[in-house]
Parts: C-alpha cells; structure tokens; sequence
C-alpha cells in the first residue's frame, strides 16, 4: 500500500480529511449545497470577472472545515484557478508579508512566467510547442539565423507591454517579472545570480540587498506588511497573465489565535493577537484593491466564542465580518459559513447514512474494519447532533470505525 493512502486512511480513522483528492471526492456528502453555490456565484462569475471576496468558515471539532477547504482547492483548479492552502499553525499571521510570501512560494512564480514566456511567444509569430524543451527561445532563434536585432527590439517590447504597462502591477514588480521572463527567453539574458537575487526580494527576504537591485534598474523597498498586499495584488495579476482565473487562498487552523501550544503558553500575545485581527481588518477594507482572489479563513469555535480573546474582542474586525440577520434557513451569500448550522439544511439521516457507507467503503477497500450505519443509529446521531462539543460529521465518520471494530 502506497505512503499516501496509508496516511489518507489513518487520517480517515481519526476522523479527519484525507488529504487525499481521490478519496476526499468520494467520500464527500454535502459539501456540494456550499460549494455549487461558490462555484456559480463566485469562481464562475465574479472572480473570474475582477471581483475579490473574503469568507469566514467555522464550525465545532470534526465539523469538515479542513475536508471542505481540500475540496475548494480541489474545484477551484478545475476551474481555472491556482489554490494556495496555508495553516496558521505553520506561519505568523499577525505579519501579512508572512502571508503574502507563503502565497508566493506555493504559487511558484518562476513556473508562471515560464506561461507568461509563451505568450511572448505567440506574440512574436510563434508557436510554443515547437520551442525545444532543452534550449531557449533565443537560442531557438538563433539556430535559425532569425535572432535579428528587430527580432530582439521585439521581444523587449513584448516584455514591457506585458508587465510595465499593466497599471495593476507595481512598477518593480513588473520589472523583476520582466528580466525573469525576459532570463527564461533567453533574451535579455539573465545571469543566475541576478535571478535569485530576484526572487530573494520578491519573497521579502534580507539577503536581497537594496544596493545591488538598483544596478539592476529597480529601485526597490523591502517587503513590510504594510507593501505585502500591494505585491500580492501584483502576484494574482502576473497569474492571471500566464492564463490563470486568480487564486483562490484558504488559511486553516485560525483558531490557533486563541489556543496554547501547550497546557501553559498562549502561541499569541495580546498585541500579536490584536495585529492579526487588524490585517484582516485591513485585507477586508481593501479587497477591492485585489482582483480575481479569493480568502478563506478557517477556525474552530473557540475563535466565536471567546469573546475574551476571541473575534468579538476586535471590534474593528467583528462589525464587519459578523451577519446581521439570522434566518431559520442557511444563508448561503453569509460572509460567515457555520457548517454546524447546515445540520437540518445538508445532514438528514438519509445523508448521514450515505456518507457513513461512502466512508466504510473506501476504508474496506485497502483495510478492514469499518461498517456502515444503519439508519436508526443517524436518526440518534441526527438527535443528538446539537449537544457536545464534536460535530456530526466527526461522529459519523468515529461511529462507522467503531461499529467495525465489534
């Protein structure tokens, strides 16, 4: 048995998200009444048209927050997207430029402009594919005795068009994109060093010295979390030129603002604690500045109902996130998605049945020891689902396991 279904299936058995995309699709049972919603009214339409949005998703232990965010990133590329999945247990998020560059990295931006690169391309009358994997456009050119110095007048003008002049990227941001793209063409040439010098600013690092991006043309600021959203808005642009729709951001594990490390540290201080709320605060205030992006913070209930340390302890933040009207029904347009509240919208006993025997029949495939509910036992879960402090989906999935295990 292969390492990744191995740790897909332990993770099963503790009851949570596989981390497995194959797996996590079927086993899904009503992630879709939140997610066709989001697919139709967000990434279809409204994103991929320029808009930005910013979600809240919450829930007890076991609710399906960290399976629901597996199957966002999972649709959000079918639809064109590039998916950037972070977790506050992993990174400072009281620093945006923290933010910011994790987003970077896993967007591998040097890939995109390889994209960008064939844009160039076709702009100069070529197609792509038949550029040779092992040798540059360039050097294509050259071979060909087509590397004229129109030819290279040319690609510089593309270059410029494609970055420089684009208002929605900041100038040496759009510069640094330029030489990169212009090091991946072959033409102008870009000695290694000065790619990873770089890509060393790009990602806010100190070894990028100032002094030395100068004689490259830039005249550059380091990266701050005051900067670190004006760049990214530059990074979802340049994704967006190598044929991308935007991006789609999830940060789990929220919650961690208020828990301890241990039993006696808080990971927060109070003045951290209140500096990541402000930059969410701030990145709600300002979201029409991003275009094609979309942020989805993921936490526990504890992030709700400490109202010690808790959201509402940030009043700046709570007013603008909390929803001001609480109808018997779900709603589905709520910057505040409480997967608890979807009990009597999604998780009838019929359902709870059907994902207990999804659930029992990916286990059963590679292991043993798993048993469908019947449906008197979903109908007691269904009961009993308001009370305690795990969530039903966590239930279903521990109570499938136990039942086998008899």
């Amino acid at each position: 048995m292969k390492n990744d279904i191995k740790s897909a299936l332990a993770s099963l058995r503790k009851g949570q998200a596989p981390g497995n995309r194959e797996i996590l699709q079927e086993i899904s049972v009503g992630s879709e009444f939140i997610m066709d919603f989001w697919k139709e009214k967000y990434m279809a339409h409204y994103l991929a048209m320029g808009g930005s949005k910013i979600k809240f998703v919450t829930g007890r232990t076991g609710s399906g927050k960290t399976h629901f965010l597996e199957i966002l990133a999972m649709e959000a590329e079918n639809l064109g997207y590039i998916s950037v999945s972070l977790s506050a247990r992993e990174l400072w998020i009281h620093d945006f430029k923290e933010i910011y560059t994790a987003i970077l990295r896993q967007v591998n931006l040097l890939e995109r402009l390889q994209l960008c690169s064939h844009e160039v391309i076709r702009q100069l009358g070529y197609d792509p594919e038949i550029i040779p994997k092992n040798i540059s456009f360039a050097d294509y050119l050259s071979s060909e005795g087509l590397l004229d110095p129109l030819t290279k007048r040319e690609i510089r003008h593309q270059l410029e068009k494609l970055f420089l002049a684009n208002p929605l990227i900041d100038n040496n941001f759009a510069l640094a994109c330029a030489m990169l793209t212009g090091g991946i063409l072959g033409h102008p040439t870009l000695e290694e060093a000065n790619c990873k010098l770089l890509m060393l600013w790009l990602e806010g690092s100190r070894e990028a010295k100032l002094s030395s991006l100068r004689r490259l043309g830039l005249s550059p600021s380091k990266v701050t979390k005051y900067n670190a959203r004006h760049m990214l808005r530059s990074l979802v642009e340049a994704c967006c030129l190598a044929g991308f729709k935007g991006l789609v951001i999830s940060i789990d594990n929220m919650e961690v603002l208020v828990s301890a490390d241990s039993a006696e540290t808080i990971r927060y201080s109070r003045l951290k604690r209140e500096d990541a709320y402000e930059s969410i605060r701030e990145l709600i205030d300002e979201i029409d500045t991003l275009k094609h992006t979309m942020f989805v913070f993921s936490f526990d209930r504890s992030l709700m109902d400490d109202d010690v340390r808790g959201l509402k302890s940030y009043q700046a933040l709570w007013m603008r996130i909390q929803n001001e009207i609480e109808g018997k029904r779900f709603n589905r347009f709520a910057d505040i998605v409480d997967l608890d509240r979807l009990l009597d919208e999604v998780y009838t006993p019929e359902n709870i049945v059907k994902m207990s025997t999804r659930l029992a029949q990916v286990i059963n495939r590679f292991d043993a020891g798993a048993t469908p509910i019947s449906l008197n036992t979903a109908e007691e879960l269904h009961a009993r689902s308001r009370f305690g402090k795990v969530s039903l989906p966590r239930k279903v999935a521990l109570t499938t396991l136990q039942e086998g295990a008899e």
